[in-house]
């Protein structure tokens, strides 16, 4: 296996909406698991199709190690790139049953007899379904139809696994189930995963790092537990996870890392005079506080083991918190903020 490459990737389709993916610099390591994020419509699947060969890009280029996949001149088709791709739809032959359907890839090789019916039998054992070999797509769960996908792509030993939002067909508890499916799956086979998906929780789930898209540019790219702790922008701060923006005039120097002792010193007497900054705060680091400042319950959902409350600042601004007792919409809270993150 080698290093995934993308290089000043672009792509224009010519529509004149622009592009739809615009200079985009990417180093995707060896064995790790992207995550592709960012809303409808910022070019992630797009990204996906070009390194896949789908599409060919308009500037830029695709490396796999020392090998050109692709440029605005070259294009390597798909079926010499060593790579493999699970649909949101599973793709599956319904005429073949489970067995037929992994082996397909193989047998386009030109692999049959002993070695195709091991490395099928492997695949199937590896995604749990090795008793389902006979069946056909029709009798299987949209979960087991997914393992099946897998299985698939498992069955060539591939460099490279693209995901194009597998799970966006899956009930909730069907898409718990198959993350822990995904994440057995890279760390069985080893090879390098991109997975683009809308979904932040999926992607802060499944990915060693994520990279945020908006519009078709590369926001930024970050280990997950990074990403959230310290995003970089407005966008990617409302992108991954949960949590209020809020506007405060801070002090010129101020570190992006502020604890409650200068936020409440900032909020009471909003020492400086400089311009007004975006402050990011999580809602795991708004406590009740009777010492804090004072806010009301705008309002509350209830969400099992708590309570998932928006409160109204003094000056109008918003903020979310989680609360384990029981609170009601026009309720006085007084809270502290233990963390903010200057974006």
């Amino acid at each position: 296996m080698a290093k995934l490459i993308l290089n000043h990737l672009c792509k224009d389709f010519g529509t004149g909406g622009g592009a739809a993916v615009n200079a985009l610099s990417l180093d995707v390591r060896e064995g790790g698991f992207l995550a592709l994020l960012g809303p409808s419509g910022c070019g992630k699947t797009t990204v996906l199709r070009m390194i896949a060969g789908f599409e060919q890009p308009t500037d830029g280029s695709i490396h796999l190690g020392e090998r050109l996949l692709a440029d605005a001149a070259n294009m390597l088709p798909p079926e010499r790139r060593n790579m493999a791709m699970v649909f949101q739809s599973y793709a599956l032959w319904p005429h073949m049953n489970v067995a037929d359907n992994v082996g397909y890839p193989l047998k386009v090789r030109g692999i049959s007899g002993e070695r195709y019916r091991e490395k099928v039998r492997e695949a199937l054992a590896t995604v749990r379904l090795a008793d389902y070999a006979e069946r056909r797509p029709a009798d299987l769960s949209g979960g087991q139809r997914q393992r099946v996908a897998l299985a698939r792509c498992l069955v060539t030993s591939p460099d490279v696994v693209l995901l194009d939002e597998p799970l966006a067909n899956l009930d909730r508890h069907l898409k718990k189930e198959m993350e822990e499916t995904f994440r057995e799956f890279h760390q069985r086979s080893g090879a390098t995963m991109i997975y683009v998906t809308h979904d932040q929780s999926e992607a802060m789930a499944l990915a060693t790092d994520v990279a945020v898209m908006s519009e078709g540019r590369l926001l930024q790219v970050a280990p997950p537990a990074e990403i959230y702790a310290r995003p970089e922008g407005r966008m990617v701060g409302s992108l991954v996870g949960q949590g209020a923006i809020l506007s405060l005039i801070l002090p010129d120097g101020r570190p992006r890392l502020i604890d409650w002792s200068a936020l409440k010193k900032i909020w009471n007497e909003q020492e400086g005079a400089s311009e007004h900054a975006d402050i990011l705060v999580r809602p795991e680091d708004v406590i009740a506080d009777a010492q804090g400042i004072s806010c009301r319950v705008v309002s509350v959902l209830y969400e099992g083991e708590r309570y998932a409350i928006r409160l109204s600042l003094p000056d109008g601004q918003m903020l979310r918190a989680y609360s384990r007792e029981v609170v009601k919409a026009g309720d006085v809270y007084p809270v502290a903020i233990r963390s903010a993150w200057r974006l």
